[in-house]
């Protein structure tokens, strides 16, 4: 499999604490891989730093061969983060069919299929902030998922999701994987770590190879 995602020795300190400590990690096109660590871990730095949103203190990150830069298109890099970052001056359907206008495209039939598939389909004119937590988590979802990213990073997608909706998201990330896109969650949920191709642990702000799940 073709390596979409590389991070090699990555390191972030914040004041006196080093958070990441020589992350090693890879990611292939098809795959769909977990992390999991306790509250605190660095979970999120480390997405931070893998999307570009952050910069390393030292260490490489490769995103499809190349230096990730600071603002990676959405084509390549796609990321659902914990606050979601909807923009609530536009509608939910307009939130989805954000990426796809700014590479030119006008959107498709795809920005309603994927709300109908994560159950939000008649919500597409509300705003965000006429939506629960667990909607918005939903319409952040589709957005990343629009323009068929080739690297998708998803920093906790179930935590606001009721039991009953979690297994819809799994389907679109394992999909996605299936697809070709390399698939990154990281999660504290194990039913999330279960429908993955393999789960990383970071520990002591390193990365190790946790089970091979399917």
């Amino acid at each position: 499999m073709r390596a979409v995602l590389r991070a090699h020795d990555v390191r972030r300190s914040f004041g006196t604490v080093e958070v990441l400590s020589g992350v090693d990690l890879e990611v292939s096109a098809g795959e769909f891989v977990t992390l999991a660590g306790p509250s605190g871990s660095g979970k999120s730095a480390l997405f931070a730093v893998l999307s570009g949103f952050d910069t390393a203190d030292s260490g490489d990150v490769l995103l499809l061969g190349e230096p990730m830069t600071e603002h990676p298109s959405w084509s390549d890099c796609a990321v659902l983060p914990q606050v979601m970052g909807l923009a609530d001056e536009l509608t939910v359907a307009e939130n989805v069919a954000l990426p796809l206008r700014l590479r030119g495209e006008e959107p498709t039939a795809r920005v309603q299929a994927l709300l109908d598939e994560l159950g939000i389909g008649a919500l597409g004119d509300r705003y965000p902030t006429e939506l629960s937590f667990g909607q918005r988590q939903r319409a952040a979802l589709a957005r990343a998922l629009a323009p068929r990213p080739r690297l998708l990073l998803a920093d906790e997608p179930t935590a606001h999701l009721d039991h009953a909706t979690v297994p819809l998201v799994l389907g679109l990330l394992r999909r996605a994987a299936d697809e070709g896109a390399a698939v990154l969650v990281a999660s504290h949920d194990e039913e999330v770590h279960e429908a993955a191709h393999r789960r990383l642990r970071l520990v002591e702000g390193r990365v190790t190879a946790g089970d091979l799940t399917r």
